[in-house]
């Protein structure tokens, strides 16, 4: 397993690159929609929320036990797997602690209601483009470990990392409208408003290549275990406190748990069919 060849390392970050820059889709669709499309986004982040729920309780915790259990014996493995799980919620958690709620990406907005509410504030553009650029940056800094966790689990798995950088890419794109309408309405410049939201996606190659340079020198059944059971740990907190909420933001409670149901199935199924 910590052989890894060229092929499989280049797969891992291509998916990495992919599901960070599908801010960009969600700053296309900013500009080009009218109106936001609210039943297909709360079924898409239902979904990738029941993607990342029932692959880290089903899959990712159970394959850094097994890798814990191996090493320490079942005990100690269990312990340290259940410790790293809480630790990756943690991690994420006080990520959220310190960004200014204002600023904070998990508050999202239509893209009509945000508009309306620039247009009528185009004298504020200097505290419109702090906010751009301060949601830029907050959303870059939840994207680092998101990264990470899509770059190991494709080193595992590929085929659970597409399922992830599926998951991760679809809750992507509302953050990319977050970013670039206020650097829009800031600047009047769509490609600057492009720009921040696409650099922001970066951020999960970074976490990517991150994960490649400082943890895979040193990968084995212990270290592996940990980084896996924690990364179950942050898609479950990102599922809870980002993307199911968000889908509920947009008034279609119910399309949220109809998609997070759905994702669940689907994920379901794909894992049986490479059993």
């Amino acid at each position: 397993m910590y052989g890894i060849d060229l092929n499989t390392l280049l797969f891992a970050f291509g998916l990495t690159l992919f599901a960070g820059l599908s801010t960009g889709i969600g700053s296309a669709m900013a500009f080009f929609a009218k109106r936001t499309n609210t039943r297909f986004l709360s079924l898409a982040l239902g979904f990738s929320a029941g993607v990342m729920i029932y692959v880290s309780f089903v899959e990712i915790f159970f394959k850094a036990q097994e890798e814990l259990t191996g090493h320490l014996g079942e005990k100690s493995g269990t312990w340290v797997t259940v410790a790293a799980f809480f630790g990756g919620m943690l991690l994420i958690a006080l990520i959220d602690r310190f960004i200014p709620k204002g600023e904070n990406p998990h508050e999202i907005n239509m893209v009509e209601n945000m508009t309306e509410a620039q247009r009528l504030q185009k004298t504020k553009e200097k505290k419109l483009m702090r906010m751009g650029l301060m949601t830029g940056l907050a959303i870059a800094i939840h994207n680092f470990p998101e990264g990470l966790a899509t770059f190991t689990a494709a080193i595992a798995d590929p085929n659970l990392g597409i399922a992830i950088a599926v998951a991760i890419a679809i809750h992507n794109i509302p953050e990319g409208i977050a970013i670039s309408v206020p650097i829009y309405y800031a600047t009047g410049s769509r490609r600057k408003a492009f720009k921040y939201s696409f650099l922001s996606g970066l951020a999960e190659p970074i976490g990517a290549i991150f994960g490649f340079m400082v943890l895979m020198p040193f990968m084995g059944p212990m270290l592996f275990g940990i980084v896996f059971a924690s990364v179950a740990g942050i898609m479950v907190f990102i599922s809870l406190d980002e993307l199911l909420p968000a889908a509920r933001e947009y008034g279609e409670h119910h399309l949220s748990i109809y998609g997070m149901f759905g994702g669940m199935v689907v994920m379901a199924l794909s894992l049986l069919m490479f059993i």
